[in-house]
């Protein structure tokens, strides 16, 4: 696995999208019924909204997971939670496997997203709302840090508000991944 990311483009990479988020694990994205029109036109807002940001994640160059980036600030959840600075909010959909899936591939994309953000000097947490009745992502949120907070009410869901900061990040990173954090820890010593 090698992941890279790159900017978005809402008009071509729409049909692509379209093809992930109308698929029946993905429901929690709340585009079931999206046309390939309507995808392009959400991420063409995202992309122009200047709080909000899209990225696709490739592996090994292949189109392989979307995420997003925002300001909670200018978000919906301005109001739900007192915003800190360097708050970034995420949201994660990894692509459907086009062969077997393979083992630990989710974590490692979330891995990769969230050393992404944590790179970034200005991020200090990072703040995630998935829809309640999503376990899944609840449970890997709290394998890499996150701290539930609570349930909060948003336009088009009940939401976990959760929090993740760097410092927790690196602990539960270490505490899963302690093979990733040593070489990390030997590369930063060299």
């Amino acid at each position: 696995m090698s992941f890279t990311f790159r900017c978005l483009d809402a008009e071509a990479d729409a049909p692509l999208l379209h093809s992930w988020v109308t698929r029946p694990y993905a429901s929690f994205w709340g585009m079931q019924s999206a046309t390939v029109a309507d995808v392009a036109a959400e991420y063409a807002g995202i992309q122009a909204s200047g709080h909000h940001h899209a990225l696709l994640g490739l592996d090994d160059g292949v189109p392989a997971f979307l995420t997003e980036e925002y300001l909670p600030g200018s978000s919906p959840l301005a109001s739900l939670y007192p915003v800190h600075p360097g708050d970034v909010g995420m949201h994660l959909l990894v692509a459907p496997p086009s062969s077997a899936p393979k083992p630990g591939y989710t974590a490692a994309v979330m891995d990769a997203v969230l050393s992404r953000l944590f790179d970034r000097p200005d991020v200090e947490r990072v703040v995630v709302e998935p829809d309640v009745r999503n376990t899944k992502i609840h449970a890997l949120n709290v394998r890499f840090g996150f701290q539930p907070a609570g349930t909060v009410n948003l336009p088009d869901k009940e939401a976990l508000l959760s929090f993740c900061t760097r410092a927790d990040f690196h602990a539960a990173r270490a505490a899963h991944f302690p093979q990733t954090s040593a070489s990390i820890l030997q590369g930063a010593a060299l």
